[in-house]
Order: structure tokens, then sequence, then C-alpha cells
């Protein structure tokens, strides 16, 4: 059974930092690829960003490149969103997900492709 915790969200102003983490319990972590989705009030769930299973890759959603950057930490089990320059549009409960399959070649957006999600943590930027 695989366990995702996200933490770290909070309230901001806009123009400021957060940094989301995403601890995972479980099998073997560091073998699959990671993904940040969210999902605004009202809204459908969305990509946000991946990294592959080696850390070699990251993919990102056009909202957030150059402002979001993802990494990950296998030796602590953990996925990180640093997001910096937030804007009120990024508001939203922010998840982690973990991808379906054994060392995945390919980074994916598609919320079919993750099997396992955590519980999602809250951030909300004020302008």
């Amino acid at each position: 059974q695989v366990q995702l915790v996200e933490s770290g969200g909070g309230s901001v102003q806009a123009g400021g930092s957060l940094r989301l983490s995403c601890t995972a319990s479980g099998r073997i972590f560091s073998s699959y690829n990671m993904g940040w989705f969210r999902q605004a009030a009202g809204k459908e769930r969305e990509f946000v960003a991946a990294i592959r299973w080696n850390g070699a890759i990251t993919h990102y959603a056009a909202s957030t490149e150059g402002r979001f950057t993802i990494s990950r930490d296998d030796a602590k089990n953990t996925v990180y969103l640093q997001m910096n320059s937030l804007k009120p549009e990024d508001t939203a409960v922010y998840y982690c997900a973990r991808h379906g399959r054994l060392r995945a070649a390919v980074l994916t957006d598609l919320r079919r492709a993750y099997d396992y999600w955590g519980q999602g943590t809250q951030v909300t930027v004020s302008s």
C-alpha cells in the first residue's frame, strides 16, 4: 500500500513563494515518476509538473514553467514543488501523485496514468 502525504501549503501574497513537499511510504519510491496536479474550486484537476523516476527529466504545464520547480530526494522518499512568483490564479488544492508504471521512460500530464494520490494541500494566493 502506497501513501502520499503533502505538506507546505498555506496563504501568501502575489509574488510570494511556497515549497510543497510530498512524502511517500510503501513500495519503492525511487523507481516511479512523480507528478503534481492542482484543482481550483469548481474546476477540473490539472497537471502542474512531473519528474522522471531518476530525476533526469522534468515537465511542466505552460502556466507554471519558469516559476515552479519540481525535484526529488529519494533518500527521503520525498518530491518537492518550489513555487515562486505566485499569482492569484495559482490558488488551488495541490496533489502529488505516483505514476502507475515502474521506471516509465516518458513523463505524462494525463491523470489516468497516475495510480496513487495524496490528500492534497491548500495553496491560497491573494492579490
